[in-house]
C-alpha cells in the first residue's frame, strides 16, 4: 500500500505512541501485581533450622541444658561467638525509612517491604541470613547507638533508605564505633554497581576513563559514594561535574555549608576543575558519561540534553521506579549504551549485583570494615565475569540469573579484606571459593526444594490475583 508523506508520519507517529504505550504498561506492571502478592504470602522472608532435628531430645543439646556449655565458651573467648552460633552469616538490614527508592520519607512501617525485599535477595544471592530492622527513630546519634547495641547479634550492618547528608554521618560514626563490617548501600552498593558498568562501558565506546568527562545528575548519597569511588579507582577529580537541585556544583557556590555537609562541601573544591557553572543543561555539554541517580522520570532528563554530550555517549539512568529518561528516548537523542535501574530493560545497574556477594565475602573473612577499595575489587570482578562470557552495548553487566558471578565477586572482597588486615582470618583463595558456592547453591537450592513440596505456596496466577 502507498502512503502519502503525511499520511506516512501520521501513520508512524501513531505507531510510535502505541509502542511506548506498551513498553509504560510493562514497566508499571510490576507496581500493580505486587500489593497482592505480598498479601498471598504475608510477607517474603522466614527463619528456618539449620541444624538436625532428628527428636525432640535433640533440644537438650541445641537449648537447655546442653546449650549452657557453649555459652561458657564464648564468655570465656568472645570471638568464638562467630563459631558456635550463626552470627557469623547474619546481617542486620537497618533503616529509618527517610529516604525510601523513589518514595521519600515514609516512615520504618511503610519501608519494612523494602528492607524484607533486601533480605530475600541477600539469602537467595548471597547466602547471607538479614533481618529487616526498621527504626522508629530518625536522630542519628539514636540510629549509630542502636546499631552498637546490636553489634553482638551480627556479623555485619548494611544501612539502608537513610535521608542524605545524615546517612555519611551514620556510616563514618557506625564504621568507627563497630568491630563488624558496616556500610551504606544506597552508598557503597550503588556505586559498586555503577563503577562495573562504566568499567565494560569505557571498552565498548573505545574510550580511556582517565581522560573522560563525567557528570553526575544528583548529589544524594549514592551519587556523592559514586563520585569518591571513581576518584579512588582512577578518575580525575577535577573531570566530574556534579548536578544537585540548584545547578551545576562547583567551588564558588555558596550554598554548600561545610558545616551542615561536609562531604558535599569536600566534592565541591575537588570536582569540576573548569568551574563549569549553570543549570543541568549545561551539565551535559560535551561530556561522555552521564550517570543520573536522582528525582524519579520520565522527563527528568530531556532528550535535548542528551543531544549535546560527546560522541558514541553514555547514560545511566538509575532512578527507581521510573527512569530519569525512558531508554528509548536516550537512544534517540544519540547515546550508545543506556543502563537503568531496572529489570525489564537491557543493562540494570542495580544494587543486588553488589551487597549480597560483597557481605558473603567479608562475612566468610570475618572482616571489621567494608572499605572502598572492597567496593572496587567487587565491581572489577563483576566487569570481568560480563567480559569473559562477552558484553555489547546492551549487555555490560551481569544479571541476578547468572549466579556464578556472585561466589567470584565474594571472593574478590575476601581477599581484598585480608590484603588490607581487616580479615579476622585467612582462608586460602581456593576455600574462599568453594565455600561461598556451596553457601549460595544450598540457599538457592531450598528455596527450590521448598517450592517443590508445596511448602512455599505456589504463586497464584496473575489474572486471579
Amino acid at each position: 500500500m502507498t502512503f502519502r508523506l503525511q499520511e506516512f508520519k501520521n501513520w508512524f507517529q501513531k505507531k510510535e505512541k502505541q509502542n511506548v504505550k506498551d513498553l509504560l504498561a510493562t514497566a508499571k506492571k510490576p507496581e500493580k501485581i505486587s500489593p497482592k502478592l505480598h498479601r498471598f504470602y504475608g510477607g517474603k522472608v522466614q527463619m528456618m533450622p539449620k541444624c538436625s532435628i532428628t527428636s525432640t531430645a535433640d533440644f537438650a543439646i541445641w537449648y537447655t541444658p546442653g546449650v549452657a556449655a557453649a555459652c561458657r565458651e564464648i564468655v570465656e573467648n568472645p570471638r568464638t561467638s562467630f563459631e558456635l552460633t550463626n552470627r557469623w552469616n547474619y546481617v542486620g538490614v537497618v533503616t529509618d525509612g527517610s529516604r525510601v527508592l523513589g518514595l521519600g520519607n515514609i516512615g520504618p512501617e511503610a519501608a519494612m517491604p523494602v528492607m524484607e525485599g533486601k533480605a530475600l535477595l541477600f539469602k537467595y544471592l548471597g547466602g547471607v541470613d538479614a533481618f529487616p530492622i526498621c527504626l522508629k527513630t530518625q536522630d542519628p546519634d539514636e540510629i549509630v547507638h542502636t546499631c552498637k547495641l546490636l553489634e553482638p547479634t551480627f556479623g555485619g550492618l548494611n544501612l539502608e533508605d537513610i535521608s542524605n547528608p545524615k546517612c555519611f554521618q551514620v556510616l563514618e560514626d557506625a564504621r568507627d564505633q563497630l568491630n563488624i563490617p558496616v556500610w551504606h548501600d544506597d552508598q557503597q552498593g550503588t556505586a559498586t554497581v555503577i563503577l562495573a558498568g562504566l568499567i565494560n562501558s569505557f571498552k565498548i565506546v573505545g574510550k580511556k576513563p582517565k581522560e573522560s568527562l563525567i557528570t553526575l545528575v544528583g548529589s544524594g548519597s549514592a551519587n556523592m559514594r559514586t563520585a569518591y569511588v571513581l576518584i579512588r579507582w582512577g578518575i580525575k577529580p577535577g573531570n566530574i561535574i556534579m548536578v544537585d537541585s540548584n545547578g551545576i556544583i562547583h567551588r564558588n557556590r555558596k550554598d554548600i555549608n561545610k558545616t551542615l555537609n561536609p562531604w558535599k562541601y569536600d566534592l565541591t573544591q575537588k570536582t569540576n576543575s573548569e568551574c563549569r557553572t549553570g543549570d543541568i543543561s549545561n551539565a551535559f555539554k560535551g561530556v561522555d558519561v552521564v550517570v543520573a541517580a536522582s528525582k524519579p522520570g520520565p522527563n527528568t532528563i530531556q532528550k535535548k540534553w542528551i543531544k549535546t554530550m560527546a560522541d558514541k555517549s553514555v547514560v545511566f539512568a538509575c532512578a527507581n521506579p521510573i527512569p530519569e529518561i525512558w531508554p528509548w528516548e536516550a537512544e534517540k537523542a544519540g547515546a550508545q549504551i543506556i543502563a537503568t535501574g531496572r529489570s525489564d530493560f537491557p543493562n540494570q545497574v542495580n544494587n543486588s549485583l553488589g551487597f549480597p556477594a560483597i557481605f558473603r565475602g567479608v562475612l566468610d573473612v570475618k572482616a571489621k570494615i567494608v572499605t572502598d577499595d572492597m567496593c572496587i575489587a567487587a565491581a572489577t570482578e563483576l566487569a570481568l565475569f560480563a567480559e569473559e562470557r562477552g558484553i555489547s552495548k546492551n549487555n555490560i553487566l551481569p544479571t541476578m540469573d547468572e549466579w556464578e558471578v556472585f561466589p567470584r565477586e565474594a571472593v574478590a572482597c575476601a581477599i581484598k579484606s585480608i590484603e588490607q588486615g581487616v580479615a579476622r582470618i585467612k582462608p586460602s583463595k581456593q576455600d574462599l571459593f568453594e565455600q561461598a558456592t556451596t553457601i549460595i547453591q544450598n540457599a538457592r537450592n531450598s528455596t527450590k526444594l521448598l517450592m517443590k513440596y508445596n511448602l512455599i505456596k505456589k504463586k497464584p496466577l496473575q489474572k486471579n490475583l
